[in-house]
């Protein structure tokens, strides 16, 4: 066996300007990673890098070129040596500071050893059993565009409606919340807001108070990541529960992840693998979360569904869920086709469906 790594750098289009916080988004890029065996190249595990441009610990300008080592590294290696223990083989192979390289890899191999058939874990998820409840997610924009979604939301069956907010006036902001509640109480829809840091920390509490009213499930990283001090504060303080996001980013030793929720003391957590370095990491916040009593929840990242399908089958290890961050596959006009489907507010994986990657082939940019 002579394994090989190699990636796709694939442009995704998103159907709308998406609006968050910190700009409006249109596309997004991806490294669509592949282990292979060279001489039976019919079996290949896919994973994907997908760094979120000014987010990501790893959205520098030599990303690429530590991709194209790192793949060249894989293919140098002797894994016999390590008897394809995956964690091994990453600590040995990925620097830290590349989070989304690590996700990459760790669900490629997870992938290849499970034969290449995009079923890392088989669950009752994966056999179509059982669906994840997810947030129908309502993007910035007009008053006019968020009330529009937020329509569709409710005609598609989501029991939970995610908000961003932070972009557009507080106060329109807050008369679409109003709207949802004229008609909907919390027990019949769920609302979550995400501020991505919006807030400035000496307005932040008296905003909370006001969202409070609305009667919110949570609202995700009100104030910028690193001010520990004020966000600590914030959520001793606070009206409505807390959830960091962005305030998780590049903390990737157990101890440091334990000293940041030991300090902050958040109600939830939110977990992204693609930005925290893939399912060991998240193993780690969700152990320090359940230590310190924090709610959690996990998220997609805009990854394809590539991504995406790796991060729900991980998420469909865990029972009981409250409503997951899914419902990204949904975003984009040229996604590979998947057995990924969204039902009422809920995502499934149907495996009579097959995968088709003719449309990464045809919209790749560059293989390595």
């Amino acid at each position: 066996m002579s394994l090989r790594a190699d990636y796709l750098k694939y442009i995704l289009h998103f159907r709308f300007e998406a609006g968050t916080s910190r700009g409006v988004l249109t596309e997004k890029t991806s490294y669509i990673l592949r282990l292979y065996d060279d001489e039976d190249p019919s079996v290949i595990g896919y994973g994907e890098c997908g760094p979120l441009k000014g987010l990501s610990y790893d959205d520098r300008p030599d990303f690429e070129e530590q991709l194209t080592q790192n793949c060249q590294e894989f293919s140098d290696l002797d894994l016999q040596l390590f008897s394809w223990n995956v964690p091994i083989v990453l600590n040995q192979l990925i620097n830290p500071e590349f989070p989304s390289i690590l996700f990459g890899f760790e669900t490629a191999m997870l992938d290849f050893l499970a034969g290449g058939r995009r079923v890392l874990l088989d669950t009752d998820f994966t056999n179509g059993h059982r669906a994840l409840p997810i947030n129908g997610l309502v993007w910035m924009g007009s008053p006019e565009f968020m009330r529009q979604q937020i329509e569709e939301k409710l005609r598609d069956g989501y029991t939970t409606i995610k908000l961003k907010i932070g972009a557009i006036d507080f106060e329109q902001e807050c008369d679409l919340l109003a709207m949802i509640r004229d008609r909907y109480t919390a027990d019949q829809i769920t609302l979550r807001v995400d501020a991505n840091g919006a807030f400035k920390p000496d307005e932040a509490l008296k905003k909370l108070e006001r969202l409070a009213t609305y009667g919110l499930h949570s609202i995700e990283q009100p104030i910028r990541a690193g001010q520990p001090d004020a966000m600590a504060e914030l959520c001793h303080n606070t009206p409505l529960p807390i959830a960091l996001d962005e305030e998780l980013i590049g903390q990737m030793e157990y101890v440091h992840k334990f000293r940041l929720l030991k300090k902050i003391q958040p109600q939830y957590i939110i977990l992204k693998p693609t930005l925290l370095g893939g399912i060991r990491h998240c193993d780690e916040w969700i152990e320090v979360a359940g230590r310190l009593n924090i709610g959690w929840w996990l998220t997609s990242a805009l990854e394809s569904n590539i991504g995406l399908n790796a991060i729900a089958q991980y998420t469909a290890q865990f029972k009981n869920l409250i409503p997951q961050g899914l419902g990204t596959g949904q975003l984009y006009y040229n996604n590979i086709d998947s057995p990924l489907t969204i039902e009422h507010g809920q995502l499934r994986y149907d495996p009579a469906q097959p995968w088709d990657f003719s449309q990464l082939a045809k919209g790749s940019m560059q293989s390595r």
